[in-house]
C-alpha cells in the first residue's frame, strides 16, 4: 500500500486522483498504523517551507517516516516542498530540514533585467541527468509543471537525476538509494507525471 502523508499541507486529493487514474492502491493518511504498514511513502508539500516543517514535526509522524525511509528502506518520494524538506534547510525560512540529502534549498538568482521572473510557474523540459527508476519508459520529450521560487543545490551533483532550465540550469530531481525528490508537480503533469508516479509505485 502506498501512503500519501497527510500532515496538513499539499495537494493530497490531486495526488490521490492521479494514482487512482493509473490503478495504484494509495491512501491519504496521518494514521501511524497505516504508515507503518505502507510499502511506499509519498511526502507532498505546498507553500512555505517553515510551515511545512513545523506541521510535519508536529504531526508525530517524523520518526516513523524516517524509520521507514532509513531502516526499512522502502521507496520514499518527496514532491515540491516535500522534496525541499529533505535538504538541510531553505533560504525561505529558519527551520531545519530533515537533512536526508547533503543539499540546501536556495532562491532563484535570476538576472533582474531578464525575461524570467520568480516564481517559476509553468512547464519546463526535463533534462535527464542520469537514468533512474522514475524515468523508466518515459514518453519522448518529457516536460513537467513547476510552481516554485526555490530549488535544490546539492553538495554532490552525482545525486542529481534530473535538471531543468529557468534562467539557468538547476537540479529538479535527486535520488539517494531508496529516497527520491522532485521539484515539479507530477500530479499536474499529465502523461509525464503519470509515468513518474507509476514508476515510483512499481
Amino acid at each position: 500500500m502506498l501512503a500519501i502523508i497527510d500532515y496538513g499541507v499539499g495537494n493530497l486529493t490531486s495526488v490521490l486522483n492521479m494514482f487512482s487514474r493509473i490503478g495504484v492502491d494509495a491512501c491519504i493518511t496521518g494514521d501511524p498504523a497505516q504508515v507503518e504498514k505502507a510499502d511506499r511513502i509519498l511526502i507532498p508539500g505546498v507553500g512555505n517551507f517553515d510551515k511545512c516543517m513545523q506541521n510535519f514535526n508536529a504531526s508525530g509522524l517524523r520518526k516513523l517516516v524516517e524509520k521507514k525511509a532509513h531502516t526499512d528502506k522502502i521507496p520514499v518520494l518527496g514532491i515540491c516542498v516535500g522534496a525541499q524538506m529533505m535538504t538541510r534547510g531553505s533560504e525561505e525560512g529558519r527551520e531545519a530540514g530533515l537533512g536526508w540529502i547533503d543539499a540546501d534549498t536556495v532562491r532563484f538568482r535570476l538576472d533582474p533585467s531578464g525575461e524570467q521572473k520568480v516564481p517559476h510557474m509553468g512547464w519546463s523540459d526535463l533534462i535527464i541527468a542520469q537514468e533512474a527508476p522514475l524515468w523508466t519508459a518515459m514518453p519522448e520529450e518529457p516536460r513537467f509543471y513547476f510552481a516554485h521560487s526555490y530549488h535544490f543545490v546539492l553538495d554532490d551533483d552525482g545525486k542529481a537525476i534530473g535538471r531543468a532550465d529557468y534562467g539557468y540550469e538547476f537540479v529538479c530531481a535527486f535520488r539517494i538509494n531508496n529516497i527520491f525528490g522532485v521539484q515539479f508537480h507530477p500530479e499536474k503533469s499529465h502523461r509525464f507525471g503519470m509515468r513518474v508516479l507509476a514508476n515510483f509505485a512499481a
